[in-house]
């Protein structure tokens, strides 16, 4: 394996181990504000324990979250020189917000998780309004870094040296608003799902007391009524990023959807496996016109294909199956949230307990929306291969000469495997001696 590959490795794993944490990060804080909200409209302290017992998992998942974004800040330094060298110049702006973003969510959050029951209801709201804001923000002003990478703007390279830079330009990239939006609002389905998934999995266990099963099915409901909002906004951004690659990264979407001739009333491939020489997608199901209408709003409209573009320039060709299991994931969960939502219309007045069939599959959502999460960053991120920053700097012109990545991508996935049962095993024993009984108990209205 060449020293490229190494690095892109090694830090692909880093960033898909933070991934995860810091996702949760985002959708379960905005949860923990919804519930606060509740707790008020409600006048129900249920929700007021849903938002502290909540508040604790996002406190140990920040103790992963923090160090292992730390190690990824850390590891685009060392591992892509030549990359740093252009960011500093030109898109530096979003890195720098994004600590004061960092340090509003961790104050308000330490104001929240210490003071929360000596706060006026008004101030409990305000201050897991700016932790949600906070943790939100962070996550646009790094989306924004991707943005750009994708479609670079605010700068000028002649003769290898970059001038006439621009930071708002750079920040206001015409990807940026389609592709905060999408982040944003899968980060909040996934937080959503999970949540979800664990009212469900107690649930489906049993053995609990009326009160218990009341809280629950509460915790779990709300979950669902913002992953089924969530996922109906996700599809939707979708096609608004359908027509942002159309327009700016055609080489992309090409990719993702492994067409290869430039044509009208181009087809949406769905399964299969892209092949070079056969020109086309083999074993796929094609929907006649429907890529032409999702990128163009016609099905007269023109998309090109793979073959416009130089060989070396294309993207891996398996970004199809990473954009499928993506999209194909989405669907699920949007499937999976409106049942349970029209299971609960139907029977609202019989106030009747959810089929065993159905819980299993909420359980099994937020597994699937995590999956999901980092199928759609690899796609992201994969799909803009051969290029580190698109048209403008190699990943090969990026990486780091140094040697030994091997051994650090050993060391570092030892590590990651270990905080994940670290991780684990304290959610485990601390929810198990604090169970929801004893916070039941003591919830105050």
């Amino acid at each position: 394996m060449d020293n490229v590959m190494l690095a892109r490795t090694l830090f692909g794993s880093s960033m898909a181990f933070h991934i995860i944490f810091a996702t949760l990060g985002v959708g379960i804080t905005f949860m923990i504000l919804l519930a606060e909200i509740m707790r008020i409209v409600r006048k129900d302290s249920d929700y007021g324990t849903l938002a502290k017992r909540w508040t604790k998992g996002v406190a140990i998942l920040l103790g992963v979250a923090i160090p292992s974004g730390t190690i990824v800040a850390v590891m685009l330094s060392l591992l892509w020189p030549g990359f740093m060298e252009i960011v500093g110049q030109v898109i530096a702006l979003p890195f720098q917000i994004e600590i004061f973003a960092f340090f509003l969510e961790a104050l308000f959050l330490s104001i929240y998780v210490y003071a929360a029951d000596r706060l006026s209801s008004t101030m409990r709201i305000v201050s897991v309004f700016f932790v949600a804001l906070g943790a939100t923000a962070s996550a646009v002003l790094i989306t924004d870094a991707h943005a750009w990478m994708n479609t670079p703007r605010g700068f000028s390279i002649v003769n290898g040296e970059v001038t006439n830079v621009d930071p708002l330009a750079a920040v206001f990239s015409p990807s940026i608003v389609v592709t905060a939006f999408h982040v944003v609002g899968s980060a909040y389905l996934t937080g959503a799902f999970v949540l979800a998934a664990v009212a469900a999995y107690k649930l489906l266990r049993g053995n609990l007391s009326k009160r218990e099963t009341a809280y629950h099915r509460k915790g779990m409901m709300l979950s669902l009524a913002v992953a089924l909002v969530m996922s109906i906004f996700t599809a939707l951004n979708g096609h608004e990023t359908a027509v942002m690659l159309h327009e700016y990264i055609p080489v992309k979407l090409a990719a993702a959807e492994g067409l290869f001739e430039t044509q009208s009333n181009a087809p949406l491939s769905i399964f299969g496996t892209p092949n070079p020489e056969a020109g086309r997608v083999i074993g796929g199901i094609e929907i006649p016109g429907m890529l032409s209408w999702i990128a163009t709003g016609s099905t007269d409209g023109v998309i090109q294909g793979l073959n416009d573009f130089p060989r070396n320039d294309w993207p891996p060709l398996f970004v199809h199956t990473l954009f499928n299991v993506m999209v194909g994931i989405g669907m699920i969960l949007l499937g999976i949230a409106g049942i349970a939502w029209l299971f609960w219309f139907i029977q609202r007045k019989k106030q009747q307990s959810f089929p065993k069939w159905l819980l299993a599959g909420i359980a099994i959502s937020g597994p699937l929306a995590i999956i999901g999460i980092e199928t759609g960053w690899i796609f992201s991120c994969t799909g803009r291969q051969p290029w580190t920053i698109h048209g403008i700097q190699r990943t090969s012109e990026a990486a780091t000469n140094s040697g030994h990545l091997g051994m650090l991508f050993i060391l570092f996935i030892g590590l990651y495997i270990i905080l994940l049962v670290i991780t684990a095993l304290v959610m485990y024993f601390y929810f198990n001696r604090n169970p929801v009984s004893n916070d039941l108990g003591i919830a105050a209205d």
